[in-house]
């Protein structure tokens, strides 16, 4: 018998019966076929009992042959068997062929099988028309579920679960003498069975540990084509040579310094260090800072922008929004004062300028902008995606940080490092905490740092969710946000929609990066046809009329901002708004990250059922960025019991880092290989990040992964992995671990 590996086309193994399974499921090749997984299995010896089943289900039955005849029909040719089968309860079921041939001598009175087919009833019988079958207490071939577990699989039209099986016999018997793509140090280190062995106790279990053993190699692979990608990216990286842009005294950084009006908190000094520190050498600065909300991530990218200026070279934040953009131009230039009007009338000797470029300038603008960019005049160049255009160049580039890493894809980010002579420096901000497991199975290639820490003078923010059922509770809403304004602050409310008339009926506003359809809480979610549609979110345009004509915050200033708006409209908002112009700013989550206005004090979030864990927090990080506090009410309409714990659960904590441990255990991990941006399935099929014993595998995989590539960069040494790498991790989840 000749040996096959997993690219082997899999017609040359099953010849015709390959075909149905390449059309019903793309499974083309031998790897492809072994890593359809069993959905689960069920225990001959205790399950497949006719009470587990309703009317109209697929149904998997243990049961024994007690009658079997023929006769002749009535409407066609030849003869139908009738079988009357009974399971361990002693409920009988009828099976029915329109043909005998085949079955009549098989299925003989006290034969013991496995029955699969949809329940129906014929008179007052529990009938199975022309069921697939296995005979368990046969010999031979025909005893193909030897210890009694059967794997049942996703269906394929045409194939039954027992042809499967069949068929992974067969490829498994040629499978057998391949080589295994883990070193067998590696295996005999972690007790770890090998592939083909792993793949037998799958497909072919005599036990549930049998199978759960081959599963636990699986999900070893998995950590570990993904680590050694990771390692294989730092490596290419830390080969990179980068100009060394260490810190001096008496430049910009020190003058900036020593104007705070406040003293930087444990962490951000911590962090400062360690940013000082890689920009100090000759490899590049990879590193990833996420923090909590309000933390202070936008103080210490400034600081090392401002270093980096001092260094002789520019600095580019990269923004997802122009309302992020601009927000960001307002404060640092606000921040910085006199120091960021280098070269102007009343300027700081030794300033610097702060350049804005967006896609919504007129040409008079982005030309003079363009300008300051390529002479160096400007030190920090603050944009959105329009940075990133052919035309923008710059004089010398030295550091890029990238705010909101997940909004840009891997050609965006690298066409923005390209645009430095030599590579930059790279600091990426996430104000969304990432669980210690995803970070190091997606940001893995990236040194950590992690703000905990709240700025001082910060008071707490208070939360509560509001049943949008109960009249007095909503009205009490409209009048604590009219109490907040009274005592001179100001409050947001925010919808998941627009909703004006040129937009869908309940289709997310496009402020969110599709965070509403991609947050959406997935317990809520109905089957057209099989329930009563879930009543539609109010958009921002309906939410204005409506808080215009409530007697409890009458004679307020309310105005309206969402991303459809015209670039110099939002402006105009959000700087009054900033100025305390407006006192109620009715928006979509347009405002979700960034916008940093400390007087805001009071936020509504309407249908919040409508909004992930996370950007519920995002969104609540806008108020209490003061002394004065901050209150968020979360008003939704569902009844669901899971999404009102889910909501109580945001109330109950501010702390992000836990809310994302949660989010991460109520959700899975399904798009953290960027499953959900691209519209393909996640490569993680097996491994659940927070399962503690697949962390654990995690954390094996990582360690191994470095040695392996350390040692062996290309994996010249190890093909079996090479190729285990390039088929398990397709072009699109490659590039979302570029995205670090």
């Amino acid at each position: 018998m000749r040996v096959i590996d997993r690219r082997t086309k899999l017609v040359d193994v099953l010849g015709d019966a390959a075909k149905k399974l390449a059309k019903e499921r793309d499974l083309r090749t031998v790897g492809d076929f072994l890593d359809f997984l069993p959905r689960r299995y069920i225990d001959a010896t205790t399950s497949g009992h006719l009470s587990e089943f309703a009317m109209g289900e697929q149904a998997v039955l243990i049961a024994t042959v007690v009658a079997s005849t023929t006769r002749r029909m009535r409407q066609r040719r030849g003869e139908m068997l009738q079988v009357r089968i009974e399971d361990a309860d002693g409920a009988q079921a009828e099976l029915v062929f329109f043909s005998k041939y085949g079955h009549e001598q098989r299925l003989q009175p006290g034969v013991r099988g496995v029955f699969r087919g949809q329940l129906g009833t014929y008179g007052a019988s529990v009938q199975l028309t022309h069921p697939d079958y296995s005979l368990l207490d046969a010999g031979g071939e025909e005893q193909i579920y030897a210890g009694g577990l059967v794997p049942l699989y996703r269906a394929i039209k045409g194939v039954t679960d027992m042809q499967l099986t069949r068929s992974y016999r067969l490829v498994l018997d040629q499978l057998d003498g391949s080589p295994d793509p883990v070193p067998p140090q590696i295996l005999a280190r972690h007790d770890l069975a090998d592939q083909v062995a792993a793949y037998r106790a799958i497909h072919l279990p005599r036990t549930l540990g049998e199978a759960g053993r081959g599963r636990r190699r699986l999900r070893y692979d998995e950590a570990l084509v993904v680590q050694t990608v990771l390692a294989q990216r730092r490596a290419e990286y830390d080969a990179l040579q980068a100009t060394a842009r260490p810190p001096r005294t008496g430049g910009l950084l020190s003058a900036f310094d020593e104007r705070l009006p406040f003293e930087l908190t444990a962490g951000q000094r911590e962090v400062g260090e360690q940013i000082a520190a890689d920009m100090a050498r000759t490899t590049p600065m990879h590193r990833l800072l996420q923090g909590e909300v309000g933390s202070g991530k936008t103080i210490v990218a400034l600081r090392a922008m401002l270093a980096t200026v001092d260094a002789g070279a520019q600095a580019a934040l990269l923004a997802p929004t122009e309302v992020l953009a601009q927000q960001h131009h307002r404060s640092i230039t606000a921040m910085l004062g006199d120091l960021a009007q280098g070269g102007m009338l009343g300027g700081a000797e030794h300033g610097t300028r702060v350049a804005l470029l967006t896609g919504s300038m007129s040409r008079a603008q982005r030309a003079a902008t363009l300008q300051e960019v390529l002479n160096q005049e400007a030190g920090i160049v603050i944009g959105t995606h329009a940075l990133i255009q052919d035309t923008v160049m710059f004089g010398e580039l030295g550091l890029v940080v990238v705010d909101e890493q997940h909004r840009f894809g891997v050609e965006q980010r690298d066409a923005l490092r390209a645009k430095a002579a030599r590579s930059p420096h790279v600091l990426v901000m996430t104000a969304t905490p990432i669980p210690r497991t995803v970070a190091m199975t997606v940001f893995g290639d990236m040194d950590t740092s992690v703000l905990r820490e709240l700025p001082r003078g910060r008071a707490p923010i208070v939360s509560h969710v509001v049943p949008a059922a109960n009249p007095a509770w909503l009205q009490r809403t409209w009048q604590r946000l009219g109490e907040e304004v009274a005592q001179g602050h100001q409050a947001y409310v925010v919808c998941a929609r627009i909703g004006d008339d040129d937009r869908s009926p309940g289709q997310a506003g496009e402020d969110s990066d599709l965070g509403e359809l991609l947050d959406a809480d997935p317990s809520e979610t109905v089957d057209e046809g099989s329930a009563p549609q879930r009543p539609e979110a109010i958009g921002v345009h309906q939410m204005l009329e409506d808080l215009r004509a409530e007697p409890a915050l009458a004679g307020l200033r309310i105005e309206l901002l969402h991303g459809r708006l015209p670039a110099d409209e939002k402006e105009a908002v959000m700087q009054t708004f900033g100025r305390g112009e407006i006192d109620v700013l009715v928006s979509t989550t347009v405002i979700e990250v960034g916008v940093d206005v400390p007087n805001a004090t009071a936020m509504v979030v309407m249908d919040a059922d409508r909004f992930g864990i996370s950007q519920l927090h995002q969104l609540r990080g806008r108020v209490g960025r003061g002394s004065a506090g901050g209150l968020c009410l979360l008003v939704t309409g569902t009844d669901n019991e899971e999404t009102v714990e889910r909501l109580t659960a945001v109330a109950a904590t501010t702390d992000g880092f836990a809310l994302a441990e949660l989010d991460l255990s109520l959700r899975s991990e399904g798009d953290i290989l960027g499953a959900r941006q691209s519209g393909h399935r996640s490569g993680l099929r097996l491994l659940r990040l927070a399962h503690p014993k697949d962390v654990e595998l995690i954390d094996l995989a990582r360690a191994d992964a470095a040695d392996l590539v350390a040692s062996d960069p290309t994996l010249a040494e190890h093909p079996g992995l090479a190729q285990l790498v390039t088929t398990r991790l397709d072009d699109v989840q490659a590039a979302f671990l570029e995205r670090g």
